[in-house]
């Protein structure tokens, strides 16, 4: 984009000094070089136009394709973090059925040891 700039500035510095060297020598009468400088400033317009919007599409090109590039990576990001939550769910669900399992045996082993203690108590 410096660059861009840099030939816009560099064109018109160059239009204004071919003009103002074209004044100086002219050897034709001033209505000639009134014509002559009115043509060359329009063929600089022209040009300027077409640089101007050369660079207008060139940075609507270059817009897109970085929106383009911005959501294709987003996506693979998306799809990527999907992937791991689904992972981390499934391993916590394996560790919560791990936990109930214990738990289960842990309260069956208690209700033994009570009925056990129950029993001691009524034979003594």
């Amino acid at each position: 984009m410096a660059n861009t700039g840099n030939t816009l500035l560099a064109l018109i510095t160059g239009a204004a000094i071919g003009a103002g060297v074209g004044l100086l020598y002219a050897p034709e009468k001033g209505e000639d070089t009134r014509k002559k400088l009115s043509k060359e400033a329009k063929k600089a317009k022209n040009r300027l136009d077409k640089q101007v919007s050369e660079t207008s599409k060139h940075l609507s090109e270059s817009a897109k394709n970085a929106k383009h590039n911005f959501e294709s990576k987003l996506d693979e990001t998306l799809s990527s973090a999907s992937y791991k939550a689904d992972d981390i769910l499934s391993a916590m669900e394996g560790k919560l059925e791990e936990l109930r399992a214990k738990n289960a045996k842990f309260h069956a082993e208690s209700k033994v040891d009570e009925l056990k203690n129950k029993a001691k108590n009524a034979i003594s």
